[in-house]
């Protein structure tokens, strides 16, 4: 087995841990239309209601000049990475341009599977036209392998309609944990069956956990180390337990999805997700607010995010380059379409205009771009934290106390770091 196959299992099974719900499921398809130019395939894991705004910026950049024709090709988000590593592989085509979360860049920039940009940065891609986290999370030790798309952070979402009821006003939400908690008692009504807070035991856990560990000043990997047992994890899993097991404002048996569930059914007063949820509290018809997240840790203000980027395989010729950068520029200058899929582009021409400033979510979630931490720059990250949001689970379902299941979540990473 060649050295690339003998990886492949491991890199995959890590790469989904993270991704597999930030972007809705669908059919795949492609899109991009022919004006005769350069063709130049692009593929994108944007197979919910973003694929059609991707699909929109594409079509309306190969209607804009003839040199060059995007071809868009969506995959499927379950399918992926499959797919990424099978083009890797010799095994499928790959095409020109792809588009890669920032927490899987370091995988394939290691690989050599990536293309180094720092020779089209300052040409026609200008690092001053990004915000710099954006920038940040597509490099690799100081050098560039993927132009940012957007910054999607964790978010806060509140229904405007139970905060009213519970006599808070629905146009202040929580911004700290005091008052998180004090609000959460006040909105938790269990003859009801309605809860302040409904603490999530499985995914987005992979954004709200290390959010709270940000804020009470910690990091989940450090020195070359896992950091489960440092005192500001073992902090942040107890204030999550502390809200079913103390504030007894969460049901404690919630399973995959069952915080969405409460949510749209008007039983889960306040929620913590991404940005890609805004279409279904949309299509859900509920009164809601969005808001950057709470100090909900000890310390400071932090959110946890992730990054949507255009990357180039390294075999791609100098030829291909040319045409993609100059889709790059004008995606960079034409992200309103992104933004109304309800991510944050990345790009300060979108984020600082007055038509973005004027969106509900959006610009709540460019106010968190100074904030964000992203995940560390480590080689199957993914692989390595399972451990730790097994532990959480384990938890916050009452078969582990908090100091075990994050020594044994410890040991666990320490084997898989060697």
């Amino acid at each position: 087995m060649s050295a690339s196959k003998k990886w492949l299992p491991i890199l995959f099974a890590s790469l989904m841990v993270f991704v597999l719900a930030a972007c809705s499921g669908g059919d795949s398809g492609d899109g991009g239309g022919s004006n005769g130019g350069d063709k130049i395939t692009l593929w994108a894991p944007f197979s919910g209601p973003d694929g059609p705004k991707m699909k929109e910026i594409v079509d309306e950049y190969n209607d804009s000049q003839e040199d060059y024709n995007i071809n868009l090709q969506i995959v499927p988000q379950s399918e992926y990475y499959k797919t990424v590593d099978l083009a890797v592989n010799g095994e499928k085509n790959m095409p020109e341009m792809m588009v890669m979360h920032g927490d899987q860049i370091i995988s394939y920039a290691n690989k050599d599977v990536l293309k180094n940009l720092g020779d089209i940065v300052g040409d026609t891609v200008e690092e001053d036209a990004y915000h710099e986290k954006g920038w940040e999370n597509a490099t690799v030790d100081g050098e560039l392998y993927g132009v940012p798309l957007d910054i999607h952070p964790l978010m806060f979402y509140w229904n405007k309609d139970l905060f009213e009821e519970a006599g808070l006003d629905p146009d202040f939400p929580p911004t700290n944990r005091e008052e998180f908690v004090e609000y959460a008692k006040k909105l938790t009504d269990k003859d009801k069956q309605q809860y302040g807070f409904v603490v999530p035991t499985l995914w987005p856990q992979q954004f709200i956990f290390p959010t709270i560990v940000s804020q009470n000043g910690g990091e989940l990997y450090a020195d070359g180390e896992a950091q489960f047992t440092s005192e500001p994890v073992q902090e942040a899993l107890q204030f999550q337990l502390d809200l079913i097991q103390k504030h007894n404002v969460s049901p404690a048996d919630v399973q995959q999805d069952g915080e969405v569930t409460l949510f749209v059914q008007g039983k889960n007063a306040m929620h913590l997700n991404g940005p890609w949820m805004m279409q279904q509290w949309e299509d859900s018809g509920i009164n809601y607010g969005v808001a950057p997240v709470p100090q909900l840790g000890t310390e400071q203000e932090a959110v946890f995010a992730n990054s949507h980027n255009f990357v180039i395989p390294e075999s791609v010729s100098d030829e291909k380059v040319e045409g993609i950068t100059d889709f790059l520029t004008y995606v960079s200058e034409n992200g309103m379409a992104w933004a109304e899929s309800g991510q944050a582009p990345a790009a300060k021409a979108t984020y600082e205009s007055d038509e973005f400033q004027e969106m509900k979510q959006q610009p709540e979630a460019a106010k968190q771009f100074d904030n964000a931490v992203f995940s560390p720059k480590v080689e199957n990250w993914g692989q390595i934290s399972d451990p730790l949001y097994n532990a959480i689970n384990e938890v916050l379902l009452g078969q582990k106390d908090v100091q075990d299941a994050l020594e044994d979540a410890q040991k666990q990473a320490d084997e898989r770091l060697q």
